[in-house]
């Protein structure tokens, strides 16, 4: 992406953090089955979080909503925020719950993926969290915000952005059973579904770019502004009003671990939007920054620098 002018304006993520249990394995374990397992890591996670982490290492400000307990995993959290410079003045951390959780398979041929979440004290996100932070909502380049909090929450920081004027980004991740609720997408000036997501958002089964792009413009005729689809290591497909468009992966090393990867498009892709790039370029951006992550074992701790991206993009 080309230098342009980076923007003081925060950007503000609403979401969880989870502490990764990632255990590495050739297939999962059958019920009532013992499996060992070729190994095991501890990190942090979450996407929101994650997706705070990626955008902040990219060069943003960056300003999280969130919640964690008191117990050790809080303390991860507090300690990876710090490192990666988030800001987390509406971080709130209750006694009363613990910090969330996830179990995470990996693959040992294909570093691909199966997580499991357990949101913990961010389960109890609400819409009264979002107006608590509604000073940094209204000085905002942009909100980014995920499905892993509840749904509540989610709509009340869209709906608070839109009232100041700030551009929304939906990762639609995971999509809820049943879907969204009617008008959701109307809010959204960018969702980013991954392949599973647009197939249950769109209904169209997603098996190469040409669904892609059949996926992408329904979601656009149901109200979202660009619609975004990862890939995996095919890249991407970007459809907005100036663009509908494959984006091919960049090879940028041997596969690790595919954990994060769509938390590190989308922590690059709102950093490369604040800054003043078109979708386009942004979307290059983020799919040179997924490309790094990809080579790295674990999430948080996998998310490029600016540095990084600016190298892989030459």
């Amino acid at each position: 992406m080309q230098a342009v002018h980076r923007t003081r304006a925060p950007i503000v993520v609403l979401g969880i953090f989870a502490a990764d249990l990632s255990f590495l394995a050739p297939r999962l374990p059958a019920v009532g089955e013992t499996l060992i397992g070729e190994g095991f890591q501890l990190g942090a996670g979450g996407k929101g979080s994650n997706q705070a982490v990626a955008a902040a290492r990219a060069g943003a400000q960056v300003r999280l909503i969130s919640r964690i307990g008191t117990d050790a995993f809080g303390a991860v959290a507090l300690k990876t925020w710090a490192q990666a410079g988030v800001d987390t003045r509406h971080v709130a951390q209750v006694t009363d719950m613990p910090t969330g959780t996830a179990f995470i398979y990996v693959h040992t041929g294909t570093g691909d993926n199966a997580v499991l979440v357990v949101p913990g004290a961010a389960g109890a996100l609400s819409a009264d969290d979002v107006a608590r932070a509604d000073e940094s909502l209204r000085e905002a380049a942009l909100f980014v915000t995920q499905l892993e909090q509840p749904l509540a929450a989610v709509e009340a920081g869209l709906r608070a952005a839109r009232r100041h004027g700030v551009p929304t980004l939906l990762n639609p991740a995971p999509v809820p059973h049943g879907g969204l609720p009617d008008g959701l997408l109307a809010l959204c000036d960018h969702l980013t579904p991954n392949e599973t997501e647009a197939q249950a958002l769109s209904g169209i089964e997603i098996r190469d770019v040409a669904d892609a792009a059949r996926a992408a413009q329904v979601l656009r005729q149901r109200g979202a502004g660009c619609v975004v689809i990862t890939l995996g290591g095919r890249g991407a497909w970007l459809s907005d009003e100036q663009h509908s468009v494959h984006i091919p992966a960049r090879d940028v090393g041997a596969v690790v671990d595919t954990t994060g990867a769509g938390d590190a498009f989308n922590g690059a892709y709102a950093v490369a939007l604040t800054e003043g790039a078109d979708t386009l370029q942004a979307v290059r951006f983020a799919v040179a920054a997924a490309g790094i992550a990809v080579t790295r074992a674990g999430t948080a701790a996998a998310m490029a620098t600016r540095a990084e991206i600016d190298a892989t993009l030459g």
